[in-house]
């Protein structure tokens, strides 16, 4: 993989039918949907295809949303991602282009001017009778103009400016689009790589970690004043984004309590004090997740992006090579559910001989590959005994075959040299070093049980003809409880690598 090809975990993607489905209830998309539906005899629209008032009154009373106060708004939202998506054609009427009564263009037209008029278009239909696939580029659309929503800025101030007959003034906005749209993108990555990364249910993540996360340097033990008041800063811009997120489907979020918000006026002082947080309520200050279509959503755009992010099942038509080659960087349950669809798409006996032919070969991650190898072998049913003692004889893969054999108590399993046994657990542990942190203790374990199997295991451990010998045994005396266990593993690989003249 190239090294400017970002990599990350794979993440297990519903299926198309299922987002399709999601989409067209995310409260947005519904509402957009139906809106258009209700523009059949059309509805005349303003500059930009925006609803004009008259019209907007009975558009909120089809949404049934008439007893909100925040209806109105609601419905101008989803009308806009009507138009935004192309659920709705809006043709132009003959003064649309502004002309005054002798023919020159003015320079534009009056607020709630209908300038067209819209009606239902054939991006409705595929809604209702398009694919899966259909349905998801139509909310993708939609998806990515409401984003923008989120990290644009709030201009209720400038609008008041301008209402009293001030000018516009946009120095006076604090906003920079790279940065907010920067900023909202990370949160939104961070999010699906703990998707990615939690094997269990789906948590909820609370709002000052994600936005810490994307705050706090890595190597501050301890965040300054300064730095908890930016993350603070960070948490309010998000809340207000994740609300916007959250109609389209995206995320499913707990808004912050807003009695945790200190009210201030515009002389700085304090209207309202914030209510004392117990520590163990944290949901109080926000909590949010990806939904499986928010997972999709943000898969594509990464992709779009060039990143490599899998999703599981990517590799079922691909080789055996390919298999091994990924599923060491797999959290363990998704490597087990990559195995079992790669596994199934082929005959037990078709996919052990080819598992095994991948797991050959001498260089830096074939120990990784092999492990890879074992634990899908480990999925193979007792019809690949076969393809196993077919390699019986295999200096690099005789002692797992022994092994996958043996755990299925089939007879006639000649006994391993002690060359092979010695040469298999330099093997294991030169994979277990490429997987596991050297301070986790299942490593040290390991190493503990394998010397202690074996008296003299040092003596004959230097001589094993492996690339990773060396290297192996110097980890063992980093990593073996026993100091003189430890200084053994030491001469041993000193004497590695004198043998090997590396």
């Amino acid at each position: 993989m190239s090294a400017d090809r970002p990599t990350l975990p794979p993440v297990r993607l519903h299926s198309e039918a299922e987002l399709a489905r999601d989409a067209l209830s995310a409260p947005l998309m519904a509402r957009a949907a139906a809106l258009a539906r209700w523009a059949e005899r059309g509805v005349p629209v303003g500059v930009g295809g925006e609803i004009l008032e008259e019209s907007l009154a009975a558009a909120t009373e089809h949404l049934g949303l008439a007893g909100d106060e925040d209806g109105p708004g609601y419905t101008a939202e989803a009308w806009q991602l009507a138009v935004d998506t192309g659920l709705v054609d809006i043709e132009e009427t003959e003064d649309s282009e502004g002309e005054t009564a002798d023919g020159t263009q003015d320079a534009g037209l009056p607020d709630g001017i209908a300038v067209g008029i819209a009606t239902p278009s054939e991006e409705l239909a595929q809604l209702t009778s398009g694919s899966p696939q259909d349905v998801l580029d139509i909310w993708l659309g939609g998806m990515e103009t409401v984003l923008a929503d989120a990290v644009a800025p709030d201009l209720s101030d400038i609008a008041d400016q301008l209402a009293e007959g001030g000018e516009l003034d946009l120095d006076a906005i604090d906003w920079n689009p790279e940065e907010e749209a920067e900023l909202l993108d990370g949160i939104l990555g961070n999010l699906y790589l703990l998707t990615a990364l939690n094997e269990g249910p789906e948590q909820d993540v609370p709002l000052p970690a994600l936005a810490a996360s994307m705050i706090v340097p890595d190597d501050m033990e301890e965040p300054t004043d300064d730095v908890l008041e930016e993350v603070s800063e960070a948490m309010m811009r998000l809340d207000d984004q994740f609300r916007v997120l959250e109609p389209i489907g995206l995320v499913r979020y707990t808004p912050v309590d807003e009695a945790l918000i200190e009210e201030m006026d515009e002389d700085g002082e304090t209207v309202k004090a914030a209510e004392p947080l117990d520590e163990e309520d944290v949901s109080r200050y926000g909590l949010v997740r990806l939904t499986p279509l928010g997972v999709y959503a943000v898969r594509a755009r990464m992709l779009d992006a060039g990143v490599d992010a899998p999703a599981l099942g990517d590799l079922t038509d691909k080789g055996a090579d390919v298999l091994l080659e990924a599923l060491p960087d797999y959290p363990e349950a998704l490597a087990q559910a990559e195995a079992e669809q790669w596994l199934a798409a082929r005959t037990p006996v078709d996919a052990a001989r080819d598992l095994l032919a991948a797991a050959r070969g001498d260089d830096e991650r074939a120990p990784l590959r092999r492990l890879a190898a074992q634990q899908a072998l480990s999925l193979v049913s007792p019809d690949a005994e076969s393809a196993l003692r077919d390699v019986l004889d295999d200096p690099q893969l005789g002692g797992l075959a022994r092994v996958w054999l043996a755990e299925r108590a089939l007879p006639g399993i000649p006994e391993p040299s002690q060359d092979m046994i010695f040469w298999l657990t330099i093997d294991t542990i030169a994979a277990q070093l490429g997987v596991a942190d050297e301070d986790a203790a299942e490593l040290r374990e390991l190493v503990e049980g394998l010397t202690g199997q074996h008296s003299g295991f040092f003596d004959a451990a230097w001589r094993v003809d492996h690339p990773a010998t060396a290297d192996v045994l110097e980890a063992m005396g980093r990593l073996h409880p026993d100091k003189k266990a430890a200084k053994e593993a030491r001469k041993a690989a000193f004497k590695a690598r004198s043998r090997s003249g590396s």
